[in-house]
């Protein structure tokens, strides 16, 4: 169990990794003029360069060799390096061509994209709010679609893509760092012959916007390790329901800053479509909460029987006493009858 101020600690780091990934969009827009592929690929270098740093400060490098035995785990990491590229790529082209809300709402459907791939991919068998909450969710993006005359494909592509990249990390199952260095290693030489070739071209902005331009481009990396190594350290303090709860911090924050900040605009149709999701939420949120109570108290109400099982002393077993006139007579044999009568 962990102690009360193990938890509260939990509960700021946790905080802290969905507030950085939330305040996110204010971060891109000072990479401009860079445009999104460099700004990926800068990233992507410097993101490899910070983790490599804090995996040798905490002499955290023996799973590498065991890792590069297991070609299926690669595969899986290739895999996953590829879809959180695609993640990338895309959110940072969202918020810097003024796509806030879509992109933010791309990480609210995101958990129902996750529970209906359990369904169609890992043939999981949800509960009946699960269905609705998902239900929902497909009617919510059937609204959006129609309202602007297109399926919000932002949305879609950021939720997908972060869903399968999850997958892909369910099943490779190792430390977050250690993931982000494998997968920022497979992109590193494909993002640096991209930097290159845009240097030789004469269209990178590293070398021609400024010394301060080129100190954002390098701290692309700390952006990106800062809010994981948060999440690494409320991961171990706080239950997986809270760091649930919290996982909505960062598209809220990311919705407001839309709103109020990049001033987008919410006609009523994107009003009605993000109720229909934020609907759907709730109802995940509830069920999830209601299971994980009912299953709490079904832990609890086992171990006491345990308990108790364990304390009962076992019923002694005593073999019968024989009273003192133990020895019955003996039956006269048939001879003695016969012989006792003619007397």
């Amino acid at each position: 169990m962990k102690s009360e101020s193990e938890q509260r600690a939990g509960l700021l780091y946790g905080i802290g990794a969905y507030g950085m990934w939330g305040l996110v969009p204010l971060f891109w827009p000072l990479l401009q003029p860079a445009g999104a592929l460099e700004i990926l690929a800068h990233r992507m270098v410097w993101s490899l360069a910070v983790v490599a740093v804090a995996l040798l400060a905490l002499r955290r490098w023996a799973w590498i060799p065991e890792l590069l035995r297991q070609p299926r785990k690669l595969g899986l990491i290739t895999v996953a390096a590829a879809t959180i590229t695609v993640n990338w790529g895309v959110y940072i082209w969202a918020v810097n061509a003024g796509q806030v809300v879509e992109a933010s709402l791309g990480y609210f459907i995101n958990p129902l994209v996750t529970i209906a791939m359990g369904v169609l991919l890992l043939k999981e068998r949800l509960r009946p709010a699960q269905w609705t909450a998902v239900l929902i969710g497909f009617a919510a993006v059937v609204v959006l679609a129609v309202g602007s005359g297109r399926p919000p494909w932002i949305s879609l592509i950021l939720a997908f893509s972060f869903a399968t990249y999850g997958l892909a990390k369910k099943k490779i199952n190792i430390g977050g760092l250690e993931s982000l260095a494998a997968e920022t290693a497979v992109l590193f030489l494909p993002a640096l012959g991209y930097l290159v070739w845009l240097s030789a071209a004469g269209s990178a902005t590293a070398g021609s916007e400024g010394p301060g331009h080129f100190a954002l481009l390098a701290s692309t990396g700390l952006v990106t390790a800062i809010p994981l190594i948060c999440f690494g350290a409320a991961a171990i303090r706080v239950p997986l329901s809270t760091l649930g709860l919290l996982q909505y911090l960062a598209p809220v924050f990311q919705f407001l800053l839309g709103i109020f900040y990049f001033h987008e605009a919410m006609p009523a149709e994107r009003w009605a479509g993000f109720s229909l999701v934020w609907l759907a939420l709730t109802i995940l949120t509830w069920d999830a909460l209601r299971t994980a109570r009912r299953t709490r108290a079904e832990a609890v109400r086992l171990a006491a029987l345990a308990r108790e099982k364990a304390q009962t002393p076992a019923p002694s077993v005593t073999p019968p006493v024989m009273p003192l006139t133990a020895t019955p007579p003996l039956a006269p044999e048939p001879g003695a009858r016969d012989a006792e009568r003619r007397l």
